[in-house]
Order: structure tokens, then sequence, then C-alpha cells
């Protein structure tokens, strides 16, 4: 009876090369690897067809799904290679890992115990993060120290995993951490003694039921734990009595830029593109990475010639001469490309790492496979409407007109709606509303959120109605319902929809705060507007429109009296807004009932000076208020009797959104004019700061125009006349006599005509 334990890096090629060559050899009737055991269930998945890596074992409460780990796999991963090694010869293979059940609640207890600042009893809580990292030096390090490598991941890497001749690797990597163990004083991790007592538990247990050779794959750092010769009676006392919930697991698909994420046995790379290339070509020079590398610059449209990757391959393999490696490494291919290829330029290196190095690899899941009602549902629709989940980002754009795309865009709504944020919907530019532009990046994560919203319902469809339903049932504002509606319509929930229109019509008919208001509708009127577009009646949301205008058109007026800057400047975003929609809506009854609120807004003499402006602007873009009509308002806000901050602020009002009025009418353009040359020096600093935010506002070209007509004097040398509707001549020139009188001017003749 032989008891054969390899110790291994995780996702490790040359160690995964390692144990697949050692099991082939020795061939062994049982093997055991760290993992959980929990998930014992899901190992006959794999060498089937559909399971391609990288995938991740996914142990989750089902009580509390965000409480999870992951244990991920990929082709170069030793673990992967000992399971599948297994399956093809068909022999038992095992977890033998401490069940993650037990690991996820010492971990919760030891968080808790954080959070009350309870001091820490070091029997009760997990210690396995209080690692050598920070203020301790990893252990492997002096390993690499006293080989003369600065870097502890490259004296590995060179030493396991490039090599190709590993007699007796296993031994060496045992006789190593032996000594680390030894001679390094330890921590009291006790998360690290449970995992091992556990292990050591499973060997026993093999050898019990009569296995005559027993592979067990572990971290390297647990082979001297292993091979001691620790009493039963000490790991069952160790054991017992420890905390335990219920797990379930299933198998997802991962990522291989999700492979340098921490997680489960703790198992992270920041290559999982490079160690996939040494996995699959182990004999290579580098000179077919630096082929991959000129293929994807060429994609780019960059020139790389033969002769850029011959002298790149030349220089990696001088530098590991020079450095005394036994061969070229990532670091040695990178500096090369960077010299050779990239002439320096290190945002292109950028590239590389991102394409290559990393990679964009995601691993596939059998739909047999056991999972929540929920998750197949998503990944059948998925399927059906071929959008598949990828690792990099794609791009999509949805013709609403067409069904496929329709029933896409309904879907991923819907997804959104459930808090996964597969999709971001993207500007469209151009004009109507058929279309729409999305971005797809999938999230191995994601599958925990799937999990999650479980309990809102089976299907898509079911938990994205439910999810609304939940959140309206306890919303009390008026704008949150409003949201919900919006996101509703395009992810044709009728059920929700409908629920949302009452509840919000009931919120609407109670609210008297008219700035929630004036925050609803615009909101209101785009799902108006694309109503008809998803095949949805309006009817009911144009009814509501209608009653909150009409409610905002009543008690505006006196909500724009009395205010100070900061209010009047927020009344004026949602002055802008609601005006758009209620051009966007083009319903008479209601343009009419709004401009009439402008005329009130605007002749009120108390109104807040930049909402009368603009309210006098919106009048006047709409016809209402022209020639001499406007300049009597003009008149009035620009007069000396005006202080000339008010001014100013009816000014900025007047002119938001556009300056091209003023390079069209001369009228307005000479009486602004008067009035910033009749100031002083002292008012004019004081109401600098507010002209100059008014005039930045404007687009460029205005600007430029504005100066042009400026520096060109813009017909400032004309004086002005206000112009004042029926005025009497005759009566007017009776008075001339008198003012003459008043300053002193009698001496001056008069003529006739009053000159």
């Amino acid at each position: 009876m032989g008891i054969n334990i390899l110790g291994i890096r995780h996702h490790g090629p040359g160690s995964a090369r390692n144990v697949q060559a050692f099991l082939e050899s020795v061939r062994p009737d049982i093997v055991l690897v760290e993992g959980p055991p929990e998930a014992d269930g899901m190992l006959q998945w794999v060498g089937n067809e559909g399971l391609k890596p990288p995938v991740a074992l996914l142990c989750y409460q089902p009580d509390d799904p965000q409480r999870s780990v992951f244990y991920p796999f990929a082709d170069f991963s030793p673990e992967w290679q000992a399971i599948l090694y297994a399956r093809k010869q068909n022999i038992h293979v095992r977890f033998m890992d401490l069940p993650a059940g037990n690991q996820m609640l010492i971990e919760k207890e030891q968080r808790e115990l954080k959070e009350e600042d309870i001091p820490v009893n070091p029997d009760t809580i997990n210690l396995e993060a209080q690692s050598y990292e920070g203020s301790y030096k990893r252990p492997i390090s002096y390993l690499s120290d006293a080989a003369g490598f600065a870097d502890d991941e490259k004296w590995w890497e060179h030493t396991f995993e490039y090599r190709l001749n590993n007699d007796e690797v296993f031994d060496a990597v045992a006789e190593a951490m032996q000594a680390l163990r030894e001679s390094l004083p330890q921590k009291d991790k006790k998360l690290e003694q449970l995992r091992e007592a556990y292990m050591r538990r499973s060997i026993r247990q093999a050898k019990k039921e009569m296995f005559h050779t027993i592979a067990v794959i572990c971290g390297a750092w647990h082979v001297p734990a292993l091979q001691n010769k620790a009493s039963q009676k000490d790991d069952n006392e160790l054991l017992k009595g420890l905390p335990k919930v219920k797990t379930e697991c299933t198998w997802i698909p991962w990522t291989f830029n999700r492979l340098s994420f921490y997680s489960g046995y703790g198992a992270g790379i920041n290559s999982p593109g490079w160690y996939n290339h040494v996995w699959n070509h182990p004999q290579d020079d580098g000179t077919l990475w630096m082929a991959h590398v000129a293929q994807l610059f060429r994609k780019q449209q960059m020139d790389t010639s033969v002769a850029h990757i011959i002298e790149a391959v030349r220089l990696a393999g001088s530098l590991a001469s020079l450095r005394g490696l036994p061969k070229v490494g990532l670091e040695e291919l990178n500096e090369a490309t960077l010299s050779v290829l990239c002439n320096g330029e290190s945002i292109l290196l950028k590239l590389v790492h991102d394409e290559l190095i990393v990679g964009h690899q995601i691993g596939e899941v059998p739909l047999e496979i056991p999972k929540p009602p929920l998750q197949l549902d998503i990944e059948k629709l998925q399927k059906r409407l071929r959008l598949p989940a990828t690792a990099d980002f794609k791009d999509y754009t949805l013709d609403l007109r067409k069904d496929t795309d329709l029933e896409r865009s309904v879907f991923l709504h819907r997804i959104t709606l459930l808090g996964i944020p597969w999709g971001r919907q993207q500007y469209v530019a151009g004009k109507g509303t058929f279309k729409e532009q999305w971005r797809l990046q999938w999230d191995p994560g994601y599958a925990v959120e799937i999990i999650e919203r479980g309990n809102l319902g089976n299907t898509v469809l079911e938990a994205a109605v439910n999810s609304v339903l939940n959140q309206a049932k306890v919303a009390t504002d008026l704008k949150l319902i409003s949201d919900l509606l919006e996101k509703s319509i395009p992810a044709e929930l009728p059920e929700a929809i409908q629920v949302l229109i009452n509840h919000l019509n009931n919120l609407a008919a109670a609210s008297a705060d008219v700035i929630e208001l004036m925050e609803v509708v615009p909101g209101l009127i785009t799902v108006a507007r694309y109503g008809n577009v998803r095949k949805t009646d309006a009817t009911v949301v144009l009814n509501i429109i209608s009653s909150i205008i009409t409610r905002i058109c009543i008690s505006l007026p006196n909500a724009c009296v009395a205010i100070d800057d900061d209010a009047a400047q927020q009344l004026l975003g949602l002055f802008y807004k609601l005006n758009d929609g209620i051009n966007l809506l083009q319903e008479p009854e209601t343009t009419s009932g709004w401009q009439q609120t402008l005329q009130v807004i605007a002749g009120n003499k108390n109104t807040s000076p930049v909402i009368s402006g603009y309210s006098t602007r919106l009048l006047n873009d709409s016809k209402l208020l022209t020639g001499d009509q406007l300049m009597q308002y003009f008149g009035y806000a620009m007069s000396a009797a005006t202080a000339p901050v008010i001014s100013a602020a009816w000014l900025e009002g007047f002119l938001k959104g556009s300056g091209t009025l003023l390079l069209l009418d001369q009228d307005l353009w000479q009486v602004i004019d008067n009035w910033v040359s009749g100031l002083t020096d002292d008012t004019f600093m004081q109401v600098l700061p507010l002209l100059r935010r008014t005039f930045a506002n404007f687009s460029s070209p205005e600007r430029r125009k504005l100066g042009e007509k400026v520096r060109t004097g813009g017909a400032s040398g004309q004086q002005h006349t206000t112009v004042i509707a029926n005025f009497d001549n005759e009566r007017g020139k009776k008075g001339l006599p008198v003012m003459m009188k008043l300053l002193g001017l009698n001496k001056y003749q008069i003529d006739p005509n009053g000159n």
C-alpha cells in the first residue's frame, strides 16, 4: 500500500504536466484532490464534452447565496489533470479538504468578532488570512533569495513550471517545504490546522477502504503536514464539534481574467494566457509567442515584419542568458516586445497584456448540469437569442422593428431589472426610437447573483415581475416609482406596469411637492413616447402626465417666488427638462396650459430673476412674446431702477441654452450693450461672475461670433430708443419746455418739432 503526496502550485502548467506524468507511471487506484467534499457529486461531469475549462465549482449557501466560494480550474491546473486522469481511467476520485460549509461559518464568525471588536480567540476563528504577506515575508521568498532571485514567483516558474526534466520533483518540493516549516516561526493559523487534519482523515479513510495506491494532490505547503504521523485521536479531537452550514454546488463557466482572483483555496495567477501557452507549447523558445504578438499587432494595423519577430526572439534569449536563466520567461519576452515591436511605447504592451498574457477565454458548462431553474432559463434564452456569454465585451445594435432584436431587448431589460449588469445600454446616434445599442460582457460572479434572485421566480419573466413588485411595495418616493415604470415598459411586464401606474397615480395625487412632480414628468413622457414602439398602450400614462402637469401649472408660480440662488438654479434645470418634455409630447391642451403658466411667472415682479428670464425666453421661442412687448420685458429687467445683480441673473435665465438670439436681434443686442456700458467699474466687477457663467455656457461658434460682433462695433454707435406702444408725440412735446427749464436749458430755442 503506497501513499504518494504530490505538492503542486495551483494553476501551474509545469505542475500539471508533472502530475499527469506521475499518475500515468504509478497508476493509482484512487486520487484525492484538495477541494470541498460537498462537490464530489459534481466530479462525474469532468470529461464531459460540454464541460470545457476554464470552469469553477461554485459552493454556496442556499439560504444566503452571497456566502459562496469558487474553486476554479483551467486545463493547466494540476487538480484538473488529476481529476481528468481518474475519470478517463475509471478509478475513484474525491475531494479531501475541509468542507466549504465549515470554512464559511468559521470565516463568518471571524468577521462578526471583528465587527464587534471582541478580543480574538485563535481557537475559534479563522486565522488563515493572517498570512506571511504584509509585515511578514512569504516563506517561498527565502528559497528564491537563496537562489539569487528577487521575485519568488519567477523563481518558482523557472524551477518547476518551465522545466521539462522534472525527475523526483515532488520529493524536492516536499523537502523544501519541510525545511521552511521547520525553520520559520509559525503563526497559529487554526483554519490551516483544521484543513490539514481533515486531509489526513481523508487519507486514513482511503487506507481503511483498502485502496492500495493512493495519489494525493495538494498545495505544496501542506505536504509536510500530510506526511507527518499525526495521531488520529488528535485530529478527531481537533475536528470535533465544528460548526457547519448546508451548501450546494454546481459548475459555472470561468474566465482567464477571473483566474487572477483569490478564491477557494487561495489560488490566483497574473498571467493565465501565458500559462496556457506554456501548457500547450512547452518546447516553445519564444518564437511562437512572438508570432502571436505580431499577429495581434497586425490586426491593429501596425506594421510588424518577420525580422521584428526574429530580433525580438534573439533579444529575449540573450536576456535569459545574461540572467543565468535556463529558459526564456515572460519577463524577457515582454522586454523584447517593448524594445523591438513596440518601439518603447508601453501603451502597446498593455494591449499584449490584455489580449495574450491574460486573455479573454471563457469556459463552457453543459445545460444538463444541475442548476437553479432561473439560471437554466437564462442560459436557454441566451442560446435561443444568440447572445453568448463572453469574457470580452461585445456590442449589439438592436432594431426593435425586428422580432428577434425586440426579444433580445426585452430579455436584456429584464436581466437589468434583476440587478445583473451583464448588458449596459449605450447612446445611439441618429434619430428615431427603434434602435438600441448594448454592450455585453459576462462576469462569472453573476452566477451568485442569479442564484440569489432564484427566490423571485423560476423564469426571467417571473423573477423580473416579482423584483419590480417587491420594490414598488416599499417605495414611497414618486421618482422611484417613475424610474421603475420607465424600466418596466421596455421589459414588457404588463402585470408590474399596471401596479406601478396605479401606485404612481395615487402618489402623484397626494403629493404637494411641485419639485417632485417636475422631476417625474420627463421620465413619464419618455415612457409614453416609447410605449407605441414597444406595442404598449400609453393612454393611461398620458392621462397621468396630463394630471401631473395640471397640478404643476397651478403650484409652480408660487414656487418661483422668494427662493435663493441654489434653489433657483435647481428649478431652472427642471424647467429646461419639463419644457423639452412638453414639446416632445405635442399635446395642444397641455402645451397651452404650460405657456399660460410661463406668462404668469414671467409677468410676476417677485419671481426669481433667473426663472423670470428663462420663462421670458421660452415665451419668445414659442412666438408668444416678440417685438415691442419683448422689448418692454427687456427694458424693465435692464433698467437703471433694477439692481445690476438682478439684471444679470435675469439675463442669465433669458440666454440659457443659446446665445444665437443676440446675433440675430439687433434691438436685444443694443439693450444689453447699453446696460453693460452704463455700469460703473465696481458694479461691473460685481456682476462679472454671473455674466461669465452665462456666456460660458454658449457653444464655441456662438462665443466666437459674439466676440467678432463686439470687436467690429456691432451697431454700438447707434443710440437705441425704446419704442413704447401707443405713445402720444404731441402730448410729449408739451412737456419739453418744463424739462428744459428744470435742466437750465431755457436759452436754447425749441422748434415746433421738439428739436
